[in-house]
């Protein structure tokens, strides 16, 4: 089939799509699965400035995008705007730059060197516990808390000793500098950088502010060599010479990329479980019991992620329904056929896990929070893509495990030592860097 004979979603005559994809981007690509099937073209922005996009939403045509180690690039406006504000980091690099990158930084991420933050995991979520104490019965935004909690747990997890003074300056300028990202995303023409407006001026501010702390420590660590065991000091070792290491300025762009994906993803996560378990009595008693029987009276280990089963199939779980990166880009370097159509090289190809997990296919009653979808035996009975909210392929997200060993065992202290009672029971989402709420997400916390 040729490209012309690809379904186009309907959009208005001067701007196409943009208007839907403003107002209400996760329903727009929904409503065109719905209506034209797992390939959509796309038309959005004024004439002269605009640009055709290509959605696919079956789980094979993702494993055919994401899967491959040719055809399709990280190369797009939002990465690099990503680039242009957070460096050349692992989530943005491309190449020759990503290739070495990768190489260096994986052997931090396997199993067994992850594992050994699930401590610092624990304390910080008991930190968290007691900060709850003498709130009994009130009601908490679950989204600030988590990903507050998140935020300490990833500045530990990098910065050690230094944590507080790098948490600190995160908190304040990450979403300023988000916002900014985003806006400039959408815009069709977006003004340079180094035009002095009020908007360039407070994200350049916000940008160096950040670029200072971390200079700062990573020039104080690589002096003194302390913090041997956070990941800091980790990413200044890795390679095998001096001719083989990370710059201190790539070393930045690693550590400002693992603040951005590490705790902003990881809080979505949580925030959505604790949602749909307060909304669900039965499956967070579930939870519950199984946190119960694990842990006994003790902080979880690393040991017990794998015993915390029913913990973990909720996570997934929210993560199906709410996936923390609801749309992912990829530009197609060569004319490609996906799902009987070709899409033509040089086009922005989209795929949508909010689509491609609530598809029919492959999850029956997608509205439904079931837990028990991701049994061993119902996950081998899928297509691989039918999940995917941390990619795939060659460049499937390096933070993974982390961001799960921190979810199930966070879930589980919290689960130990408070119930949590619905407030808010329907959510209005938007898309931002992450997938948000509109408004607080808020649940009643009682001790047990």
């Amino acid at each position: 089939m040729t490209v012309d004979q690809i379904p186009q979603a309907a959009g208005l005559p001067l701007i196409g799509a943009m208007l839907d994809f403003r107002r209400d981007p996760l329903n727009t690509y929904l409503r065109a699965q719905r209506e034209h099937g797992d390939v959509v073209r796309f038309t959005v922005g004024p004439p002269g400035l605009r640009q055709d996009f290509y959605a696919v939403f079956s789980a094979e045509g993702a494993q055919q995008v994401l899967a491959r180690s040719v055809g399709f690039r990280k190369d797009d406006v939002f990465y690099e705007e990503i680039r242009a504000t957070f460096g050349n980091g692992l989530l943005t690099s491309q190449d020759s730059d990503y290739v070495r990158q990768r190489r260096l930084i994986q052997p931090l991420f396997t199993r067994r060197k992850v594992d050994r933050y699930a401590q610092a995991m624990c304390e910080e979520t008991l930190a968290t516990v007691g900060e709850w104490r003498g709130r009994d019965g009130t009601v908490i935004d679950v989204l600030d808390e988590v990903t507050l909690l998140t935020q300490r747990v990833v500045t530990r997890v990098l910065f050690g000793a230094a944590s507080e003074e790098a948490a600190e300056v995160v908190g304040r300028n990450f979403p300023l500098l988000g916002e900014y990202m985003l806006r400039r995303g959408f815009s069709p023409v977006p003004l340079p950088r180094w035009l002095p407006t009020p908007a360039n001026r407070r994200a350049a501010a916000a940008r160096q502010e950040l670029y200072d702390v971390c200079d700062r420590i990573i020039a104080e660590r690589g002096r003194d060599g302390s913090g041997q065991g956070d990941l800091l000091n980790l990413l200044l070792q890795a390679g095998d010479g001096a001719d083989d290491r990370l710059t201190p300025d790539e070393i930045r762009d690693q550590v400002l990329v693992f603040f951005l994906a590490g705790h902003e993803t990881t809080a979505t996560s949580m925030m959505f479980a604790l949602y749909l378990l307060a909304n669900h009595p039965a499956e967070q008693a579930r939870a519950r019991e199984e946190a119960d029987r694990v842990l006994g009276d003790r902080l979880p280990t690393a040991a017990d992620f794998d015993q915390l089963a029913y913990i973990h199939m909720v996570m997934k779980e929210a993560m199906r329904l709410y996936p923390p990166s609801p749309g992912i880009s990829r530009r197609a370097t060569a004319d490609t056929a996906i799902d009987g159509h070709v899409i033509p090289a040089g086009k922005i190809v989209l795929l949508s896990p909010w689509v491609t997990q609530r598809h029919p296919r492959y999850w029956p009653d997608p509205e439904r929070f079931d837990p028990l979808r991701f049994t061993p035996e119902r996950e081998v009975a899928r297509p691989r893509y039918a999940w995917f909210p941390f990619g795939g392929g060659p460049r499937a997200c390096i933070g993974q495990h982390f961001s799960m060993l921190e979810a199930v065992l966070a879930i589980a202290v919290l689960l130990r030592h408070y119930e949590f009672e619905p407030v808010d029971t329907d959510l209005k989402l938007t898309q931002k860097l992450a997938l948000r709420s509109v408004g607080p997400v808020r649940c009643r916390i009682v001790a047990r």
